[in-house]
């Protein structure tokens, strides 16, 4: 969050600047829709005048969730938004996200690799591979009965809070492909267990897998 921010302005000058480029109100009306975002966020009205450096990374994330707010936007889009930040501080930030959701109602586009943080804040997921979405569904859904092959191994490497506890882990053979080079045809076909020669010739059209459940795969 500390290289989204310019550390020669103020904080009160990076917030106001959408509402400048927008043309939205004048100086006056600015300065307070700034003031009261920063409260939004958990922030002070002091740090209107301070300078980026002058805070700690989770500052830092809700001064940049200030930022995006501050025009009032309908969707907003998240691309690892904690993945930078201590566990303490994620759950701050996710629950403020939260929070700010559902008395704003908006809508969240949530891009991230760590499988909890996802879970915990999302009502529906899309799992990608090799820049293709594979599958698609609700939350609980996905969880209690993943149906791709590639989300099925994804989620048996998720770990378990109880170490008493096992599950069966699902291994994925051979490599990667380059995501600049993909296969042909399927883009899991490469590591797929149930890989017929369709795979390897055809990409699959997304379909309805199950009530609920959208999907990119032959089987």
């Amino acid at each position: 969050p500390y290289s989204s921010l310019n550390p020669r302005m103020r904080i009160g000058q990076t917030l106001e600047e959408p509402l400048a480029i927008h043309a939205i109100g004048n100086r006056k009306e600015r300065t307070e829709k700034v003031m009261d975002v920063l409260h939004k966020v958990g922030m002070q009205v002091d740090h209107y005048y301070r300078f980026p450096h002058e805070f700690s990374g989770g500052q830092r994330q809700r001064i940049g969730l200030a930022r995006a707010l501050v025009v009032n936007p309908k969707i907003i889009i998240f691309d690892e938004p904690v993945s930078a930040l201590d566990v303490s501080i994620q759950s701050q930030i996710i629950n403020l996200l939260q929070q700010l959701q559902h008395e704003l109602n908006l809508t969240y586009l949530f891009i991230a690799h760590d499988i909890s943080v996802v879970r915990h804040i999302s009502t529906r997921i899309g799992v990608m591979h090799l820049g293709k979405i594979v599958e698609e569904a609700p939350t609980d859904d996905l969880f209690a009965s993943p149906l791709h092959p590639y989300t099925q191994a994804l989620l048996s490497a998720v770990p378990l809070p109880n170490p008493k506890k096992k599950k069966e882990r699902i291994i994925l053979k051979g490599e990667m492909p380059s995501p600049l080079n993909p296969p042909s045809g399927c883009v899991f076909h490469t590591r797929c267990p149930y890989v017929v020669e369709m795979c390897e010739e055809e990409a699959p059209v997304r379909k309805e897998m199950a009530e609920g459940h959208l999907g990119a795969c032959h089987l």
